[in-house]
């Protein structure tokens, strides 16, 4: 059954075969992100050459279980027609509590899995589609007024023009934003120029989240494969800040409940599925007032750093290093 994008929301929750295929892969994400919808079921990600060379492991990942364990959700990626044989034998079977979401790229109009998927009413089949400058543009202007953020149609301009149509490069730059602005109200074009043109060589959610989870060696693997300079230090500081404020805001609500998965599925705003792993990790490791003595940190280094401009690097990169390598809740 073919399916638009937006008709997800008015799904019923219980079909159990997804297909997305298209070159959107920004808005597959979106997809995923609200197939899930705030699901705790464990997620299990695979990609074609996976299931060929351990098809065996597959199925009993797929097919074990027990009246103890947590439904799952297995995500394919990158599927082509070469494991048709293997979706359409999965889709034969009685599967229970199980969730399969083939993410592929193009396909054909003669392709099997998408014929198949078209076809079955069951079987939920959602093409999508490169965004242009107007679909992104629409998307930047919603952000912005949602986040109470003002900015003019020169500057979203600007940054859409950065994006090349890339739907998951803009959500990139807006979270950058976002992470920067922290609370102030206006952005000037300024701003936004240093922002867009900032080195994207070095992974800075993940280096951030690593530190948050106390991740030693990841840490120090992307400090030593990725350059900075000295006007990457306050958005990295300020993403470092924002990412410390959720922590903090969950921790507290886990110390209440005492429940980790109702703490990450009823959080407000919602988290990404990609990134519900690496949160529990951080509650794991943070307590309340150490995140709050976190959070000053941060603050009096972005002091520091403006007044140290030749020696912010250094600055930074021995702050991240001892808050992500040292066990502060002992």
């Amino acid at each position: 059954m073919i399916l638009k994008t937006f008709e997800l929301n008015k799904l019923k929750n219980d079909k159990i075969f997804y297909l997305l295929y298209g070159k959107n892969e920004g808005l597959k994400l979106e997809c995923i992100d609200r197939i899930i919808n705030k699901s705790d079921d464990k997620i299990y990600t695979y990609d074609e050459k996976q299931i060929k060379d351990e098809t065996g492991t597959f199925y009993e990942n797929i097919l074990s279980g027990s009246l103890f364990e947590r439904s799952k959700i297995i995500i394919i990626n990158r599927a082509t027609d070469k494991i048709f044989q293997i979706i359409q034998d999965l889709i034969s079977r009685n599967i229970s509590n199980v969730k399969i979401i083939i993410n592929s790229g193009v396909l054909e109009t003669k392709s099997k899995i998408r014929s198949l998927f078209e076809k079955q009413k069951d079987l939920i089949c959602i093409p999508t589609y490169p965004d242009n400058n107007e679909t992104l543009s629409k998307l930047a202007v919603n952000f912005f007024r949602d986040e109470k953020i003002s900015i003019s149609q020169q500057n979203i301009n600007l940054i859409i023009e950065k994006c090349n149509g890339d739907r998951s490069y803009l959500n990139n730059e807006l979270n950058k934003i976002k992470n920067y602005t922290s609370g102030k109200k206006k952005i000037s074009s300024e701003e936004i120029l240093k922002l867009v043109n900032l080195s994207e060589n070095f992974a800075l959610s993940e280096l951030i989240d690593n530190c948050l989870a106390k991740n030693k060696n990841k840490i120090t693997n992307i400090l030593n494969e990725n350059s900075y300079n000295t006007e990457d230090c306050i958005i990295i500081l300020r993403t470092f800040l924002s990412r410390a404020k959720r922590i903090l805001k969950l921790a507290i609500e886990f110390e209440k409940n005492k429940d980790i998965s109702k703490t990450i599925n009823s959080a407000k705003p919602p988290i990404f599925w990609k990134e519900k792993d690496i949160v529990r990790i951080q509650l794991n490791k943070w307590k309340p007032e150490k995140i709050k003595e976190l959070i000053n940190g941060i603050n009096n280094i972005e002091l520091e750093t403006k007044k140290n401009h030749n020696n912010s690097i250094l600055i930074l990169t021995n702050f991240i290093l001892e808050k992500g390598c040292l066990d502060i809740n002992n």
